[in-house]
């Protein structure tokens, strides 16, 4: 039974820079640059019939390539931070390509997601940090910006059943082209 996602790759240029932001952060277990993405939708444990389906739903979204933006630094964590993450700008054509993924997965009888969309880029997991570390480690990196980059296409990625952080392995790619 597949893990599956879809996401956006992160080019070599920006993980590089993004990788620059590994360390001094105490309890953190950082991600590979090589698995930094942009998820779109977690689809999460399907059977290979389910699986099937979605790989011939998703192929039927025809949108342009969507300019990629990475302007910040948070965390995610309600009382105690579990992630560090590089924000990605909320543009309409980001959002509608979101949105487009989640009413295909619906109607595949896949359960809604029940969290607002935030795009952006894990960097790591938090497994001991407090909040003063990562308030800390924010404060250090000041306002993270990276160039802008073109993704020209959005990827079905598996994973394997684990706390996160990869390895993920690309099973579909599907182009953005008009």
């Amino acid at each position: 039974m597949p893990r599956l996602f879809t996401g956006l790759e992160i080019p070599s240029e920006t993980a590089l820079m993004l990788s620059m932001l590994r360390g001094g952060l105490r309890g953190a277990r950082w991600i590979d640059p090589g698995n930094y993405h942009i998820t779109l939708r977690f689809i999460g444990d399907i059977d290979d019939r389910t699986a099937d389906e979605v790989v011939d739903a998703l192929d039927r979204i025809h949108r342009e390539p969507v300019e990629i933006r990475l302007d910040s630094l948070g965390s995610f964590g309600n009382g105690k931070p579990h992630a560090v993450w590089a924000g990605v700008q909320l543009t309409s054509a980001l959002a509608e390509l979101q949105a487009e993924q989640e009413r295909i997965l619906q109607r595949l009888n896949l359960p809604a997601e029940r969290r607002k969309y935030v795009p952006h880029v894990t960097l790591a997991r938090c497994k001991s940090s407090t909040n003063e570390d990562v308030a800390k480690w924010l404060c250090e990196r000041g306002s993270f910006q990276a160039p802008p980059f073109v993704a020209g296409r959005f990827v079905l990625f598996s994973a394997k059943s684990s706390v996160g952080g990869g390895p993920y392995l690309v099973e579909e790619a599907y182009p953005l082209a008009a």
